[in-house]
């Protein structure tokens, strides 16, 4: 008897096989800058589907382990690494998945544009990186914090060119030390100080309780200067160097080793987690630790550090999205090639609804990631004010809500394989694993709803969001009247909602909705978008804003729709 072996599906590439991201390229880029930035992405398809695949598979199959002592027993707290790990290093620099926004050439090409490009390397690189899209990330958000004024022009000059260049022989990455154990995402209760040294720099003393990264050459972490008092506001954030090398503090012991600890510097262990296990996550003490101020530490600093956690929350999204567009690719892939109860699973009218539904989700996810590295780009390059009151409650949203349909979505396409789908070596139960981090960092969906209701009431956040709505229902009533006045009626609702948190933002029923009321904001907005870029012209997107509004905001099955409209959305 001939032993029966599944084909291992292929899916398609990444770029030219993605409708929706090129024709969001072509709106948001203009035909002309698109075609500046198909070579760069071509090239990134290219390494995905072939050196990278093979790079992200030797990460997780190798994690990083913790080395405390060398052989005569002196503490060294190296991390080491795979040479998959190192791969997805190289390729990040090389790629300039970091570099890009802050590149003048990148920046005269696509101006305020440059971060939707890099949204579109991000969506081609995050999913099989092996989660090295965590320190992209970080250096990403490191980068914006130095490239602030108010930093000092010496410790930006040292830093940045090596968190933006594009040689992997001297690029870095940042890790990003904020939680400590008693507080998590409760930043009042950080305990750990910084008190000033003779030379202008800082020494940093306390527990950090989830590092990752934890092998990266510098950390930004926030500590309490000594004398600022209770609570979060007067946190500062300071670059920590996590090498000997780098640290004054080492004196001649910095040429004893490339990787030796800086000294005050000390790695507890390896946090051994649920998923992202090539990611090396670590409980770091700091003790009279070299550090350099970003910023003034006597001005009170969190919302310095806001600066690194926008970027990062974008980055978040990001990956969401990219990570469900890529296990759609698997799923659709997988089902062309599996034959079942006589027929291809890809023609099998309930297993295309289920794939349709996904598919939507995913065109949601892209917009809505989209959308929050268009803001961003605004902000930064044009300084636009309106762009950075929409940002102040996108940058949430979009972490939030595409969290979430991260996790729903891999559970999916786990589901989609049957038994394949549980088994380890496949690569699919990854899938799920990597995605259930997504909702956690960066703020749990409870923390992020309330950070929203903050925004609404205290900056006004609310009004650029309403606006927009609004404008969709115009937008939406050529192409759907019941999709215009679906928007029309949930912008109603939402205006309504909104006043009332203005009102009492403390209220008992206003906190206690407040995770409703952000995911209703979310969902409305995301509807939003794709609307926008259906007016635009995409059939595609037109297809999604229907189904995601009869789904997401009327809360009905569009299973019929889905599975009929499969091969467009997919």
């Amino acid at each position: 008897m001939t032993r029966y072996v599944q084909p291992v599906p292929t899916p398609e590439d990444p770029y030219t096989g993605d409708r929706l991201l090129r024709s969001w390229l072509r709106r948001q880029l203009g035909p002309d800058g698109h075609a500046a930035a198909q070579g760069r992405l071509t090239d990134l398809a290219a390494d995905v589907t072939g050196p990278l695949r093979a790079a992200h598979a030797d990460a997780e199959a190798h994690p990083p382990t913790l080395v405390r002592y060398d052989p005569w027993g002196a503490r060294v707290d190296r991390v080491d690494t795979s040479a998959g790990w190192q791969a997805q290093r190289a390729a990040a620099a090389r790629h300039a998945v970091v570099a890009l926004p802050y590149l003048e050439s990148a920046r005269g090409t696509w101006g305020a544009a440059t971060r939707v490009v890099q949204h579109a390397l991000l969506h081609l690189y995050g999913p099989e990186s092996a989660t090295f899209s965590c320190p992209v990330a970080m250096a990403d958000g490191a980068a914006a914090l130095l490239s602030l004024p108010e930093v000092d022009a010496g410790v930006r000059d040292a830093w940045l060119p090596r968190l933006v260049s594009t040689d992997p022989d001297t690029a870095i990455v940042s890790g990003q030390w904020m939680t400590e154990s008693q507080g998590g995402s409760d930043l009042s209760r950080s305990s750990t100080t910084g008190r000033p040294a003779a030379d202008g720099s800082w020494r940093l003393t306390g527990e950090k309780w989830f590092c990752s990264a934890a092998d990266a050459p510098i950390a930004v972490a926030l500590a309490r200067p000594e004398g600022a008092g209770r609570g979060s506001r007067v946190l500062a954030p300071f670059l920590v160097p996590r090498y000997a090398a780098d640290s004054p503090l080492a004196g001649a012991t910095a040429t004893a080793a490339a990787d030796a600890p800086a000294p005050g510097v000390t790695v507890h262990r390896l946090k051994d987690k649920l998923g992202t296990w090539a990611l090396p996550t670590a409980e770091i003490g700091l003790t009279d630790a070299y550090a350099l101020p970003l910023g003034d530490p006597a001005v009170p600093g969190l919302v310095r550090a806001m600066t690194l956690v926008v970027v990062t929350r974008v980055h978040n999204a990001s990956a969401a999205a990219g990570g469900m567009r890529r296990g759609l690719a698997y799923a659709r892939a997988y089902a062309d090639a599996r034959t079942a109860a006589g027929g291809r699973l890809a023609d099998n009218p309930l297993h295309r609804a289920t794939l349709g539904a996904l598919a939507v989700d995913a065109a949601g996810a892209f917009a809505l990631a989209g959308h929050a590295f268009a803001l961003l780009g605004r902000v930064e390059v044009g300084a636009d004010p309106d762009a950075a009151a929409e940002l102040r409650v996108v940058a949430p949203l979009a972490k939030l809500a595409t969290g979430r349909l991260a996790v729903s979505s891999a559970s999916e396409y786990v589901e989609c394989f049957g038994g394949a789908g549980y088994v380890e070596d496949t690569g699919v139960p990854r899938l799920l694993r990597d995605a259930q981090v997504l909702p956690i960092w960066e703020g749990t969906t409870n923390v992020l709803a309330l950070d929203v209701l903050r925004a609404v009431t205290r900056e006004d956040a609310g009004a650029p969001l309403l606006r927009r709505l609004a404008a969709a229902v115009d937008l939406a009533r050529p192409l759907s009247p019941a999709l215009a006045d679906t928007l029309a009626t949930v912008t109603g609702e939402l205006t309504t909602a909104l006043a009332d948190v203005t009102a009492d933002l403390r209220a008992a029923d206003v906190v206690a909705g407040a995770r409703g009321l952000a995911l209703r904001l979310a969902a409305a907005l995301t509807c939003a978008l794709l609307v926008e870029h259906a007016a635009w012209g995409d059939e595609q997107a037109e297809v999604a804003a229907r189904l995601w509004a009869r789904r997401r905001l009327r809360h009905e099955d569009i299973s019929g729709d889905a599975h009929q409209h499969l091969d467009l959305l997919c």
